[in-house]
């Protein structure tokens, strides 16, 4: 796919994720029935969760492009890993600003020492450190390499967060609804929502990805030209 592909292709799933994501607020607050526990403050719950997964999807995403990069060394994929990692962090705020709102109701406390939230706040520091790493170095290659070995390892804490309610059931986190062995245990509008919802919001991250993966390499066009012209 060509640069201008990348980018039309990106703005529109951007555009299409933000129409989405009107639509998903109008099912939220008008459409869906109310939680019988937690009242409205459940609504938060079609924020939160979707957002967690795109924020584990994004940071999947980075490691494996990561891992690729360091195997093939292809700027491409750095250029790929880091664009990923970005949309992770912004995604993974919106996580955890989100999860103590909803916990301040839920559990009277805004946050919880427990696996999960100790596993997730680990993971967004990790990332955050992949960012620094990147330009810590006086050799941007050497960076490059050290910020992917960040990635693959702060990927391998995504599986023990989803797992962690499960391990450890005594916390206050509650356990899964929708990934569960037996299905989803969530009544029939609620699952309708939140499917809504993951769909828009891996949308808009891959049109996001896609329009920052197009700046990044316009980017890298403009110093390679820069380079040839001062050789």
């Amino acid at each position: 796919m060509t640069g201008k592909g990348i980018r039309s292709t990106g703005t529109a799933l951007a555009l299409l994720g933000l129409v989405g994501m009107l639509l998903v607020y109008w099912l939220s607050f008008f459409w869906v029935s109310t939680d019988r526990l937690q009242g409205v403050s459940q609504r938060i719950f079609y924020i939160h969760v979707p957002a967690a997964w795109t924020c584990f999807l994004a940071f999947g995403i980075a490691a494996l492009t990561s891992g690729m990069y360091l195997w093939l060394r292809d700027e491409r994929l750095d250029r790929a890993a880091v664009c990923a990692a970005e949309g992770g962090m912004v995604f993974g705020t919106i996580m955890l600003t989100t999860g103590p709102l909803w916990g301040a109701i839920a559990w009277n406390t805004y946050w919880n020492w427990e696996p999960r939230l100790i596993l997730t706040l680990l993971l967004w520091f990790i990332f955050l450190g992949y960012f620094m790493v990147r330009g810590s170095t006086e050799n941007p290659e050497k960076g490059k390499r050290f910020a992917a070995v960040v990635a693959i390892v702060g990927a391998l804490d995504i599986p023990l967060i989803h797992l962690s309610v499960i391990w450890f059931p005594q916390f206050l986190h509650p356990q899964p609804v929708v990934v569960k062995p037996e299905g989803p245990t969530l009544d029939g509008d609620m699952l309708t929502v939140l499917l809504t919802s993951l769909a828009v919001f891996t949308t808009l991250f891959f049109g996001l990805f896609l329009l920052r993966y197009a700046l990044e390499t316009l980017r890298a066009e403009v110093r390679a030209r820069e380079r040839a012209a001062t050789a």
